[in-house]
């Protein structure tokens, strides 16, 4: 286990926790929360002995096997499966002594040598660790097609997925991660839920999505006032508990009245109508627990709502038979357009609520674009409302932000009539107090500058807010206070985003992105979660397909060049590339049968099925799979290779 004996530890000087006595149970899924820079990410360090403590002890079984998502990627010439597959590091370990031991296989002692490496190899199921792998990098939103590419080509965003692909190739017993859904859009991060849940090792988590934490947790440690706190149960029964600790704070029935009654609204105005119907009851499970949240974050440190919009137009915004897309200009010279979107047709109103859902990569920033303006339509017609007043957040307008100037600097160039003091309480609302209000905001961290961009948004009064991942890098006090003021506001709402409770308690619509169109979608975020995995099922099977034409077509090639390639040289000289190709096929053909006969003795132990990691089966299954079409086809091509030179020496 993990245990903690008195245990302080400090950054910069400044003490960040005194005193914590606890133990963490091997297999526990352990969130770890409190505000920024409370030292949660200090204390993933102590475990990974990077920093010291002040005082007190903190230990772990010396024997463990620990993984963690390295922050940095160098821009690797490694083709991305093998950096991936670098994870299991006795798997690459074993693989260069089987290297060395078969250069030395006349040596007696060899063979034995040989023979147990393979048995440990079976052993750790390193004979599926290329299909694990696979299934990693495809759970994480990666193609086929991406697994040899260098991992120097993939953008910064892709190479954190790499490094969490990595992480958790590693066969460890305790796995540290530090906000792992940053980087990844609503479908990976419901496949990395499923993966972590079925973890068989200790596990602990640093996040600020509520629904995940509740989903992949079994105890919460939460860190407050300097202080340590173990909870059993998920973030909801955390919640739950300091709901109890807090109960009498005067403000609490007040603050939870007023989300409730937002919900009941919903509840009563959609509970009839067919197609709202699984989002109401959606609503109706989440109004359940509502005291328990709101109670929980009472004492929160964010207090803000969205000014009344001064007018509205009905329609706000139209968009009618709109071609959407971005023109290109090609090396030639000529240009053309690259089309996202064709036809694109929908009206948003003063009381449209809607959340976009849809792939990574389906277009939803593009829409986000064509609404603010910011993108005009290729063809078509983008028409505003006489009195629109757009409120669009997106992660480029933090580089808007002025380095060198403070909030309040920031908030005097967009109000400068209005009274500093007013102007310093508002920014209060957004936790900028005491230095803070004045202090350059180039120095403040991810969190700092999008609480400031959205403070400089919220203040303009929009009467449509259009907000492309607005929680990205907020924390849960700071999420929680956002949800309870887009419930409030009066102002119609496009919203994308990856935090699931901030969807459910805000949107009355969901429009699915996908395949060039906006749909509506019939159902609520457990039916999209289902779609997906329809979708990733359907993806899977079309890259099967297309991965074994492409065989074929190659093999068909090579065999078609060598029929004509015409001998130059002695037929002997001439012979030699195809003598040395039908080796290298015998040598691997060895091999593939050698997995496979491995492989199916271990797909015929009963304890395999009745066992509960399903994902095993289905790994030690692909890989079955991809060995029978790999020996299929060298055997073809090493038949076809033996017909050419029979033939050329007929000749």
């Amino acid at each position: 286990m993990i245990l903690l004996r008195d245990l302080g530890f400090s950054r910069n000087g400044d003490a960040l926790v005194t005193g914590a006595t606890l133990q963490l149970h091997p297999g526990w899924k352990v969130g770890l929360t409190g505000a920024n820079g409370c030292g949660k990410s200090s204390f993933l360090g102590l475990l990974r002995g990077e920093l010291h403590a002040d005082r007190g002890d903190l230990e772990r079984p010396p024997g463990w096997v620990l993984a963690h998502v390295a922050q940095d990627t160098p821009a690797l010439p490694d083709a991305a499966l093998e950096f991936v597959l670098d994870g299991d590091t006795e798997l690459r370990q074993i693989e260069r002594d089987l290297v060395a031991a078969e250069a030395h296989h006349d040596d007696e002692h060899a063979g034995e040598q040989i023979g147990l490496l393979h048995s440990r190899l079976g052993e750790i199921d390193g004979y599926a660790a290329p299909a694990r792998a696979a299934a990693l990098m495809h759970g994480l939103g990666f193609s086929d097609e991406d697994f040899q590419r260098p991992v120097a080509e993939f953008s910064g965003g892709w190479r954190v997925r790499l490094n969490l692909a990595r992480a958790l190739m590693c066969r460890s017993d305790l796995l540290l991660l530090d906000e792992p859904t940053n980087h990844l859009d609503l479908d990976a991060i419901i496949w990395l839920e499923a993966w972590l849940k079925s973890y068989p090792g200790t596990l602990i988590l640093i996040s600020h999505d509520r629904d995940f934490l509740d989903v992949v947790t079994s105890h919460i440690l939460a860190i407050e006032a300097g202080k340590m706190q173990l909870f059993t149960g998920n973030y909801s029964a955390c919640e739950r508990a300091r709901a109890e600790r807090l109960a009498n704070d005067l403000a609490l029935a007040a603050k939870q009245k007023r989300e409730a009654a937002h919900l009941q609204s919903y509840i009563d105005r959609f509970r009839a109508k067919a197609s709202k119907a699984r989002q109401a009851q959606s609503r109706i499970k989440m109004l359940a627990k509502m005291g328990d949240i709101q109670a929980a974050h009472i004492d929160t440190p964010f207090s803000f709502s969205f000014p009344e919009p001064t007018g509205f137009s009905d329609p706000l915004l139209l968009v009618d038979d709109a071609k959407v897309g971005y023109a290109t200009k090609s090396n030639a010279g000529t240009s053309g357009d690259t089309v996202i979107f064709d036809k694109l047709r929908f009206t948003l109103r003063p009381d449209s609520r809607i959340g976009l859902l849809g792939r990574n990569g389906a277009g939803k920033s593009t829409l986000m674009k064509l609404l603010a303006g910011e993108l005009q339509p290729l063809d078509g017609v983008r028409e505003a409302g006489r009195n629109l007043k757009l409120g669009y957040f997106a992660q480029h307008q933090l580089e808007q932000l002025r380095p060198a100037e403070s909030p309040l600097w920031h908030m005097i160039k967009l109000e400068p009539r209005t009274r500093e003091q007013d102007l310093r309480n508002y920014l209060g609302g957004f936790d900028f107090r005491g230095d803070m209000v004045d202090a350059p905001c180039g120095r403040f961290s991810g969190g700092e500058k999008t609480r400031l961009a959205l403070a400089l948004m919220i203040r303009t009064a929009p009467n449509l807010l259009l907000l492309d991942e607005p929680t990205n890098h907020l924390d849960l006090e700071m999420r929680e206070a956002l949800t309870i003021a887009l419930q409030e506001t009066e102002a119609g709402m496009v919203l994308v985003s990856h935090d699931r409770h901030l969807l459910r308690a805000t949107c009355d619509e969901l429009w699915l992105v996908a395949d060039g169109k906006v749909t509506p979608f019939d159902g609520d975020l457990d039916d999209y979660a289902d779609w997906l995995n329809q979708s990733r099922a359907a993806e899977k099977a079309a890259e099967r397909e297309k991965s074994q034409r492409r065989r074929e077509d190659e093999a068909e090639l090579a065999c078609r060049a060598a029929a004509k390639a015409q001998p130059k040289e002695s037929a002997l000289t001439a012979r030699r590339p195809l003598l040395k190709e039908g080796e290298k096929l015998e040598q691997q053909l060895a091999a593939w049968q050698g997995e496979l006969k491995l492989l199916e003795t271990r797909l015929a132990d009963p304890a395999l099925y009745s066992g509960a990691d399903s994902r095993l089966l289905d790994d030690l299954t692909l890989r079955q799979g991809q060995l029978t079409q790999n020996i299929a086809t060298a055997e073809s091509r090493w038949l076809e290779i033996h017909e050419l030179l029979d033939d050329d020496q007929e000749k």
